[in-house]
């Protein structure tokens, strides 16, 4: 049975408006310092090589100052276990590498960041070469017609199969002012309208994550749009160029967005309803949908990648309301299957569950390739019969009807405001 829920649609620059809001950018006037150096494209490339170029992606200042960290995980002598000096070192004191699984546990850190995960596949001096998944039929093939006559398997793209990321670009999204949040959320106290801003600040190195990377935020820009109690539309924005120039200027980027989903529960109170949870959702197909086009805007140069870009730094903010009935901030960026398939228009949203997600079927104009999920079968009682007894293990399942979308997302460590 599907119940029929909120639907919140998000449409791009261009689609036809009647109305359209003023734009309006807030913050604290920031300056940074970068130290911006370019590296050339190549099949495989070492972490450790100082390469330099005038034609490649010029990587971020965050990922240069990461790259020149050893990254290990430094621990203090046990009292209890270690039996030698101070000046010595056994395997209870040993520095752990960046990635290590019971560490990440141990601290409530569910995914490694990008760097340690580039660590992880360098870890014996190996060459690596990352590269996107495409799901488009590769070009130029003359051994038959073009699709929808012909394909072969030198330019069918291969089926996909959606995994959990292990690794996040950012881990840590964190506002310079509470008054830059304040301000955003005033107009939704007023009007009982949702609202959508871009996030403008710089990343930096998080203390916490090994090798991890944190947004941080110094203003929101809200761009041209039209709003309503469920539905935001974003506008042809006049100003999108001079507030670039002027975010430039300042030292500031375009790091992310954020969106609101508020329903008031108690206005004496102040208090506000709990949409989004694991008994409904945390984020929509539509909203993956937005969130995977823009991280496509905003690729993230990598020396390791075979094109020069991988992933995405770009981040989304939620502003709803948790289990306290209180106002809430999460993050959140989708995977790099779920660019993939949003670059490549294979996902589409449903029409009345918005944690369901639907992959276009092919046609004439367009090849889809087919694409399955895991689903672990966790059983606490064993049937009787042996025929009818299935196993525990993770199954892959065609593409037949809509699918949960919690695989092709993942939730940043923590999104909060400085100071406290």
């Amino acid at each position: 049975m599907v119940i029929q829920k909120r639907r919140k649609s998000w449409k791009l620059p261009g689609h036809a408006s009647t109305s359209t809001a003023q734009p309006n950018i807030h913050g604290k006037n920031s300056c940074y310092l970068a130290d911006v150096q370019t590296f050339k494209e190549g099949s495989g490339v070492s972490l450790t090589e100082g390469v330099a170029s005038s034609t490649g992606p010029r990587e971020d200042d965050v990922d240069l100052q990461l790259y020149r960290l050893d990254g290990k995980i430094q621990r203090q002598r046990d009292n209890k276990l270690c039996r030698h000096n101070s000046r010595g070192c056994c395997v209870h004191c040993s520095p752990l590498e960046p990635w290590d699984e019971n560490y990440l546990k141990e601290h409530n850190i569910r995914h490694m960041s990008f760097h340690a995960y580039l660590r992880k596949l360098t870890a014996n001096g190996a060459f690596i070469s990352l590269d996107e998944l495409s799901c488009r039929i590769k070009p130029g093939c003359k051994e038959h017609p073009p699709w929808p006559r012909g394909i072969c398997s030198k330019c069918q793209p291969g089926a996909v199969t959606l995994n959990r990321q292990v690794y996040r670009h950012v881990d840590n999204v964190m506002f310079e002012d509470a008054h830059i949040v304040e301000h955003f959320l005033a107009y939704w106290r007023a009007t009982g309208h949702q609202r959508i801003g871009y996030l403008y600040g710089q990343y930096e190195i998080h203390p916490d994550v090994p090798l991890g990377i944190r947004a941080r935020v110094a203003a929101i820009y809200e761009p041209a749009q039209r709003s309503g109690r469920d539905e935001v539309q974003l506008q042809p924005d006049e100003r999108e160029t001079l507030v670039e120039k002027l975010a430039s200027m300042l030292g500031l980027r375009r790091v992310g967005w954020l969106f609101t989903d508020l329903l008031s529960d108690d206005v004496t109170k102040g208090t506000v309803r709990q949409i989004r949870g694991v008994d409904t959702h945390f984020l929509s197909a539509q909203e993956c949908i937005m969130a995977g086009h823009l991280q496509n805007e905003h690729p993230n140069a990598c020396r390791c990648a075979s094109s020069g870009y991988f992933g995405s730094k770009f981040v989304t903010v939620c502003v709803t309301g948790d289990s306290n009935r209180q106002v809430h901030m999460e993050g959140y960026q989708v995977s790099g299957q779920c660019q993939a398939l949003v670059r490549d228009g294979c996902l589409l949203p449903t029409k009345d569950a918005p944690e369901l997600g639907y992959i276009r079927d092919s046609s004439d104009a367009q090849y889809v390739p087919d694409v399955y999920y895991k689903k672990a079968l966790l059983y606490t009682k064993i049937s009787e019969s042996p025929s009818e007894r299935v196993s525990g293990k993770a199954l892959q399942t065609p593409r037949l009807a809509p699918r949960r979308i919690t695989v092709l997302y993942y939730k940043l460590w923590e999104v909060y405001i400085y100071p406290p």
